[in-house]
């Protein structure tokens, strides 16, 4: 199953589409984002995709600091970029935001991670990436596993505009280090190629 759209008014605001998204009825399972002002309804990722997250979150952990987290469903508003997205791993200090609910500014977090899906890969291409650089988010990893050269791993970093840098391309197999405060390399050989 691929994404789903939900129709919208174009005319509607930010505040308007968060109520929306905030109250609508979501497939069990599922994860509803809004996606430069639509919202989308994502089936639930495969195995392979969740293990990738779950590689990556573990040697996360190995060097963020303790009042930092890894947050696998935390929803970040990217207001200017009409986003309200769930990135597969968000990190950022806690607390995000204890007065939040729902979701948390984009600008909180330190590193999101997108692993692709097969049916919705241009979102974090495209969207997502753009986004979170003009939310301020100093890098980004999107784990592409149907890229057309091939699977690969992407650190992208020194946001300006809505627009990273690729700091480092690693073929699945091959090593993906992250610069400070992470300072870890993550084995890509260790994913599950498709």
């Amino acid at each position: 199953m691929s994404a789903l759209t939900v129709g919208h008014d174009p005319e509607q605001s930010w505040d308007d589409l968060v109520r929306f998204w905030d109250e609508m009825e979501r497939p069990e399972g599922s994860k509803v984002e809004i996606i430069e002002g639509v919202v989308t309804v994502l089936p639930a990722p495969s195995c392979r995709h969740n293990d990738i997250a779950e590689r990556i979150q573990r040697r996360l952990y190995s060097v963020i600091p303790d009042d930092w987290g890894i947050f696998q469903t935390l929803a970040i508003a990217v207001p200017s970029r009409l986003g309200l997205l769930i990135p597969d791993l968000v990190v950022a200090p806690r607390p995000v935001n204890p007065e939040a609910e729902n979701y948390v500014p984009a600008g909180v977090a330190e590193l999101v991670v997108e692993v692709t899906s097969m049916k919705n890969a241009r979102h974090d291409r495209v969207a997502k990436p753009a986004a979170y650089a003009s939310a301020g988010i100093p890098l980004y990893i999107l784990v592409d596993r149907w890229s057309p050269e091939g699977p690969t791993a992407t650190l992208f970093g020194e946001p300006q505009g809505d627009v990273y840098r690729p700091l480092v391309v690693a073929k699945f197999g091959e090593p993906l280090a992250l610069p400070a405060p992470f300072d870890v390399t993550i084995d890509t050989a260790e994913f599950p190629a498709d």
